[in-house]
């Protein structure tokens, strides 16, 4: 089905205020997870509602917990998101970090126990929109992993996002933001759904032989996503384990670790100021340059244009936007039935979907 975003947000939003949040934290987690969608990342979109849903009821998830500053070394934060949104928890720990780059020019800021925070470059272009330089890396925590490392067909840890943003002064931000497996799994989720198969080289079934079958990450015998870009991306998935998780969080997904059934995500996040390295304008000159440097290659065939990071994003944003977003018909239900937990009535659901 095709819905307009206004009114998925305005659904999403009754949605999260039906389960105990206050107005503007059930806004803002309506808000990012719908700009998921609009910017192309379903799997990070209103099809996560019903996740959230079932660890609100699970006890897994506070409704009303914020950002807490546990340890406070200047240049160096420690913020313990106990288990809040992570949609909010995320923007305060993003906003703790951005007023204190300011006068540091550098900050290290480890984020925990958040509740599933979405799409990290959210909070990588609300840093680069400000002006500053951001790197995150996350792990994912919680439930049982997914990812086999390469070389390996069994699990062992999770989709692990990475993101790096640069500023452009008067423009939008270069961003970086990816799953270290092969894609995200909420993508596969997607296909599921779905009932069409994925990618060649993104999933092993329980033999660790290559399968484009989606079914295999949600019926036994299970199989496993791989890592992107062999090694390379299981040795970046394995630092954000170890940086994310053991570092920030100490929680990684080795097995003495709790597997409960919810989302928990740790995050180390770099917040930089360009201005430290004393020329700034030198610095945007050159982003400037490279950006259109790249952009005016000649696109391979197959390809209509060469693009950055961040490019796609827009692109399906301008399109979704005026189009609207297109659902799948098992995503949607499951959002229906995760209203009617949420405590909404047949009649508040049907004003709240009906154009």
């Amino acid at each position: 089905m095709l819905i307009q975003p206004a009114q998925l947000r305005r659904f999403a939003t009754d949605i999260f205020a039906h389960t105990g949040a206050a107005d503007d934290v059930a806004q803002d987690v309506a808000a990012h997870l719908v700009e998921a969608n609009l910017k192309g990342h379903d799997s990070h979109g209103v099809g996560m509602i019903p996740a959230y849903v079932r660890n609100i009821r699970a006890g897994h998830l506070s409704v009303g917990a914020h950002a807490k500053v546990v340890r406070d070394s200047g240049a160096v934060m420690l913020v313990d998101g106990q288990f809040g949104f992570g949609q909010v928890v995320g923007r305060e720990a993003t906003d703790l970090a951005l007023a204190r780059v300011k006068t540091t020019g550098v900050v290290c800021l480890g984020l925990r126990n958040a509740h599933h925070l979405g799409r990290i470059g959210a909070y990588g272009e609300r840093c680069g929109r400000a002006g500053f330089v951001s790197v995150h890396f996350v792990n994912v925590v919680g439930h049982e992993p997914q990812v086999s490392p390469w070389g390996g067909r069994e699990r062992r840890m999770t989709t692990n996002p990475f993101c790096c943003v640069v500023p452009r002064d008067g423009d939008e931000p270069v961003v970086l933001d990816m799953a270290t497996s092969a894609i995200a799994l909420g993508k596969v989720r997607v296909a599921h759904f779905k009932g069409v198969p994925v990618e060649d080289g993104v999933l092993v079934d329980s033999q660790g032989e290559p399968t484009n079958d989606p079914n295999v990450m949600f019926e036994a015998p299970f199989g496993a996503l791989g890592p992107f870009g062999k090694h390379k991306g299981y040795g970046l998935a394995l630092m954000c384990e170890l940086l994310g998780g053991a570092l920030v969080g100490e929680w990684t997904a080795q097995p003495a670790r709790e597997r409960v059934g919810t989302i928990v995500n740790h995050m180390l996040m770099f917040v930089i100021d360009p201005n430290a390295f004393g020329n700034r304008a030198a610095f945007q000159a050159e982003v400037f340059a490279m950006v259109d440097y790249i952009h005016s290659t000649t696109p391979a065939r197959g390809f209509d244009k060469v693009r950055v990071p961040g490019d796609p994003e827009r692109e399906s944003l301008a399109a979704r936007e005026r189009h609207g977003i297109e659902l799948d018909a098992n995503s949607w239900s499951g959002i229906l039935d995760a209203a009617r937990h949420a405590g909404l009535t047949p009649e508040e659901v049907t004003a709240l979907t009906t154009a």
